[in-house]
């Protein structure tokens, strides 16, 4: 991990160790929070900034805001529902708080016009592919991040199939990445995610992370997004997405022993107390 800078307009991500990036669902149909932040239909806004006052209090450093659900099944949105979902929040969080903040979008006008107001990083699940998505961030010139998806949301977890997935799916992201290239993004400003649970079956995520290492060996910062997933409660036997603490704080520090450099979770304060541990212990191992 050592070296690894994250350029994110006028600020500098520091990724020598793990990055925590909070997740913020600002989406009444999220599989694991989706309509906390609600107040009857409408999403309420100072609910909402205290539930980001809190993770950044508990070691967040990075702010994931998303307009969309991507669980399994979940209905598509239109641009203009994500736009009144994200852009409100985005610019009150940038107003209140001194942090990075990324946008979980696939949309262009999305990227473009959270772009305009402010935001850091752009984390699509599409990999750019969607029409525009590409164009408009080359035009904000911010670091995205690449995830890979077999099929779409609604149809992704219907029989996925892979003949080598982490071959497979190691092979897309690079491809994307050169799209990337071609388009005018700079390799330093791309990550990539491997996308667990995002068209894979529960032995394509654990081959997966096994290989977590060969993602690292791309150079470029891997971010690993698996808290409170379905892979970890069908491990445990726990149906309910929010009591799968203990799994989901063990897997994110599993991904930072591997070179993951990003780390997207729900329970900020646990996993930031677990990897603060690993780091203590690999640093005493290594003096």
């Amino acid at each position: 991990m050592s070296g690894l800078r994250l350029q994110c307009r006028d600020k500098v991500l520091d990724l020598s160790c793990p990055a925590i990036m909070g997740i913020v669902n600002l989406t009444p149909d999220s599989f694991s929070d989706g309509g906390q932040l609600y107040a009857g239909n409408r999403l309420n806004q100072s609910k909402t900034l205290v539930a980001i006052e809190k993770m950044l209090n508990d070691g967040a450093d990075i702010i994931d805001l998303g307009g969309e659900s991507t669980r399994p099944g979940a209905a598509e949105v239109s641009e203009q529902q994500e736009l009144e979902r994200i852009l409100p929040i985005l610019e009150l969080v940038l107003d209140r708080f001194d942090v990075l903040v990324s946008v979980d979008t696939s949309t262009a006008i999305v990227i473009r016009e959270a772009s305009v107001k402010g935001a850091h990083l752009i984390n699509d699940v599409r990999a750019l592919t969607r029409d525009g998505a590409l164009e408009a961030a080359a035009q904000s010139r911010l670091p995205v991040c690449l995830m890979h998806m077999q099929n779409q949301p609604q149809t992704m977890q219907i029989k996925p199939g892979y003949q080598d997935v982490a071959a497979e799916v190691l092979a897309f992201l690079m491809s994307r990445k050169q799209d990337c290239l071609d388009a005018g993004i700079a390799a330093e400003q791309i990550i990539f995610d491997p996308g667990f649970g995002f068209g894979k079956s529960l032995t394509h995520n654990l081959t997966l992370f096994n290989a977590i290492d060969q993602f690292v060996a791309s150079g470029h910062p891997v971010l690993v997004g698996v808290s409170r997933k379905a892979m970890i409660g069908q491990m445990l036997g726990i149906e309910q997405a929010d009591q799968r603490l203990i799994g989901s704080v063990m897997m994110a520090v599993l991904a930072a022993q591997s070179g993951a450099t990003i780390l997207r979770v729900h329970d900020v304060l646990e996993t930031k107390q677990a990897i603060d541990i690993w780091r203590a212990i690999t640093i005493t191992e290594e003096d």
